[in-house]
Formats: C-alpha cells, sequence, structure tokens
C-alpha cells in the first residue's frame, strides 16, 4: 500500500482529534482542563520547568483519551454485543485513562502549590 503525502497524514491526524472535540465527552472535559492548566501556566508565571511538566501531564491525558477511545470504538466494530473480554479491554484502557488523569492531578498538585501556597 503507498504512503499517503505527509500533508494528508497530517490532515488526518487533525481530523482525528478534531472528532475527538466533536463527539467524545470526556476529551472535551479533559480539553477544558488543558486549556485551564496554559491558563495557570501564564497566569502563575510557571518556571520553564514547572511549564513542561503541566504541559506534559495535561497532553498525556488528552493522548491517553484518544487511545482509549480508538480501542473502545475497535472493540464495538469486532463485539457489537456483551462480551466479558471485550468488557475486560475496554475496562482496562478506561483504567489507563483514569490513572494517567491521576497522575496529571498529582503533577498538578506539586508544582500549583509552591505557586499557590508559597
Amino acid at each position: 500500500m503507498k504512503k499517503p503525502p505527509i500533508h494528508k497524514s497530517f490532515l488526518h491526524a487533525f481530523r482525528g482529534i478534531f472528532l475527538m472535540v466533536r463527539k467524545e465527552r470526556n476529551f472535551q472535559i479533559e480539553l477544558a482542563a488543558f486549556f485551564l492548566n496554559l491558563f495557570l501556566i501564564f497566569y502563575f508565571r510557571l518556571s520553564a520547568v514547572d511549564a513542561a511538566l503541566v504541559f506534559i501531564a495535561s497532553v498525556a491525558v488528552l493522548s491517553a483519551e484518544i487511545f482509549n477511545t480508538a480501542i473502545e470504538r475497535i472493540c464495538d466494530i469486532i463485539q457489537p454485543d456483551f462480551d466479558q473480554r471485550i468488557g475486560f479491554i475496554k475496562d482496562a484502557s478506561a483504567g489507563g485513562v483514569l490513572l494517567m488523569a491521576a497522575g496529571a492531578v498529582v503533577v498538578g498538585v506539586i508544582v500549583y502549590w509552591k505557586y499557590i501556597f508559597i
């Protein structure tokens, strides 16, 4: 199979992000948190290291949500009816997002603590 030109690959990737924004509630919530963090980075004038930590943690949560959604959609295509094995896959994938989000919250508390309380 011939690979598409690089600009088309980027267009497909941006389309995927746009579809996530448009259709996935959890992604919308996480995107709002991402923009809140961007605002706080500038409001508190975070150091470059602190800003990078918050940015990476935020993008990691968004990425995890995209992967989770892709896994869930594939599972729904493979087995539209309830199946315990598919349920395990979906639960594990959602658990990965939850774990990533919890880690991002910990990063946020550690980083913002010194800007808010010290």
